[in-house]
């Protein structure tokens, strides 16, 4: 543990405040409060160091999920905040990252304040990528082993696994007696999860496969840990959610029904999307961006099904086999050909391409059932791991074949993985803004990467064109049940049906988004909230400079500094374009 070293430079800064102080000062002042936050963060939150692709770890540990852990965790949010509100972002200097880095903490610690009111730590039994069971099988594919030093820490950090499940349920306890509960679907998908995982052979446990057999004396220590610690660990955990958990979990879906659940759902929007909207402005406007998109659909459908009616076209998609996938092979083919594609289409579009790669794997065979379609890891900064994109194959023979494209796009090039490696090259950029994520930035940057590979001419067919409207449907649809099943009334099999109506999805597809927003409120949101900031910023330069605009530049101005609050966004984007002017 290092918290002391962030205790002393918080310390020291308080004893700088100064109002009027040289702008050269008080950028010292926030890459001092950044240098403090970052460093107890990954204290505190060890696999999210291994996760960002840091390379120095630490990579030797688990997170510490007692309720003494977590005060000193809230403790550091309140004084960083504080010092915070003591600095003037006008005496920032105009040139450099400061400013950014300042708006970036500024928000993240804000937000992460307010969104405390959901104390997810009490309710988090989640089928999808915040549950512990994905959470810890994508940190094992990540975890660095090779050297002897780096083979004691990964049994070090896994050996611990027993004593986190029995932190999770003791929180989980203290939840329900307080008033909060997971809904009794997730719960009864998680522990399907658990019987997956332990009825898997013990060679196939992603704490055993993340040591290959190149590695025979770690491979043969995780056996052994596996047995004797990890799968005694997952059956306690599997028992205490079907036995004690389940009988007691809520009915209702929303996050309305737990304590606090209206102020929550709120601040959920706040801290994913980095947007202050209403449950109903956040639902009209899902309505209004699903009513453009359906008309563009319509023309497809026209020209490709030989149809006026856009849900008949959606249905020959998830049901006509012409449509559908034959097997994993294939939806593994589709998708490699397409981001190997987008990467050799880039040059005309973005001024730098970095140079991180990034490979297709599928995801771990006991999520796949409720796991999303895909998702994205970024590569390590010293290069020794990729960036990955993790592709769902659940039945891959009822998968439609639109959306695929999309999906890769979204994720690699030019989505996640382009703007995440760019930010990871910057190493003139503060860690926070290489290392950190902010949804409404990143997932809005990586729906508009969708729309933007149709403009590269990227899609294959009709067929995939369709999927892309249908992926940005889904995304307008996100914004109507998330809002409306959180804090608007509707119900489960509503959300559900909506999906189907409006998407390619297929009803095990749709039914695992609906179990994912259940699980994360507020985070579908920032796709489309994302993405329409965007879009509103190309449209705006594209006025405001004319025949001078260059999408290159505009690309490069979004992409260079890393995420940031949409706020921030903004007022970049419009400095840029007064100093732009002629």
């Amino acid at each position: 543990m290092h918290r002391s070293r962030s205790s002393v430079s918080l310390a020291l800064l308080a004893t700088m405040a100064c109002s009027q102080e040289a702008p050269h000062l008080a950028a010292d002042r926030v890459n001092l409060l950044a240098d403090g936050y970052i460093a107890a963060y990954f204290d505190a939150f060890p696999e999210e160091a291994t996760l960002a692709g840091v390379a120095a770890g630490p990579h030797d540990r688990l997170t510490d999920l007692s309720p003494a852990a977590r005060a000193r965790w809230h403790a550091t949010q309140d004084s960083m905040l504080a010092d915070l509100e003591d600095i003037d972002p006008t005496r920032l200097p105009e040139t450099g990252t400061s400013a950014i880095t300042w708006a970036f903490l500024s928000d993240v610690v804000h937000n992460a304040v307010a969104f405390r009111a959901c104390r997810m730590e009490l309710w988090n039994v989640s089928p999808t990528w915040t549950g512990w069971q994905s959470v810890m099988a994508l940190l094992a594919s990540s975890q660095p082993v090779g050297s002897p030093e780096q083979n004691d820490a990964a049994l070090r950090r896994f050996s611990e696994l027993p004593r986190y499940l029995d932190q999770e349920m003791q929180n989980l306890t203290e939840g329900l007696r307080l008033g909060y509960s997971a809904p009794k679907h997730n719960v009864e998908s998680v522990i399907t999860q658990m019987e997956s995982l332990l009825a898997a052979p013990v060679a196939e446990s992603p704490f055993v496969a993340m040591a290959p057999d190149s590695l025979p004396d770690l491979r043969a220590r995780m056996l052994v840990l596996e047995t004797s610690q990890l799968r005694p660990a997952f059956t306690r955990y599997r028992d205490f959610l079907r036995d004690t958990y389940l009988p007691l979990a809520r009915a209702a879906v929303g996050v309305s029904a737990n304590p606090q659940g209206d102020v929550c759902y709120r601040a959920a929007v706040r801290w994913h999307a980095t947007v202050y909207l209403t449950p109903d402005s956040i639902r009209a406007t899902g309505l209004a961006q699903m009513a453009e998109i359906r008309a563009q659909m319509q023309e497809i459908a026209e020209r490709a099904f030989g149809t006026t009616d856009v849900s008949d076209a959606l249905r020959q998609l998830r049901t006509d086999p012409r449509y559908l996938m034959r097997d994993r092979d294939e939806m593994l083919l589709v998708a490699q050909n397409a981001v190997d594609r987008a990467h050799g289409a880039l040059a005309p579009w973005f001024g730098h391409v970095p140079d991180a790669p990034v490979v297709v794997e599928p995801v771990p065979a006991f999520s796949e059932a409720s796991a999303p379609g895909g998702f994205y890891n970024p590569p390590s900064d010293d290069g020794s791991r990729p960036g990955v994109y993790y592709i769902n194959l659940y039945q891959a023979s009822t998968q439609p074949r639109a959306g695929l494209e999309s999906t890769a796009f979204h994720e690699t090039w030019p989505g996640h993985h382009l703007q995440g490696a760019i930010a990871l090259e910057r190493t003139d950029l503060h860690p926070i803004s290489r290392y950190m994520f902010l949804s409404g930035f990143g997932e809005g940057w990586g729906l508009y990467a969708e729309r933007l590979a149709g403009e590269m001419g990227l899609f294959s067919t009709d067929v995939d064109r369709m999927g892309m409207l249908s992926a940005e449907a889904h995304r307008a649809a996100r914004l109507v049940v998330d809002a409306g099943m959180h804090a608007l009334g509707l119900t489960r099999q509503q959300a559900i049906e909506y999906l189907l109506q409006n998407t390619a999805l297929n009803e095990a597809s749709a039914t695992a988004e609906i179990d994912r927003y259940i699980a994360v409120p507020g985070q579908a949101t920032s796709y489309m909230l994302g993405n329409l900031e965007i879009r509103r910023l190309r449209i705006l330069a594209e006025e405001r400079l004319g025949d001078r605009f260059d999408i290159r530049a505009f690309h490069d101005r979004i992409l260079e500094d890393g995420p940031m609050p949409l706020s921030t966004l903004a007022r970049k984007i419009e400095r840029w374009l007064d100093e732009s002017a002629p």
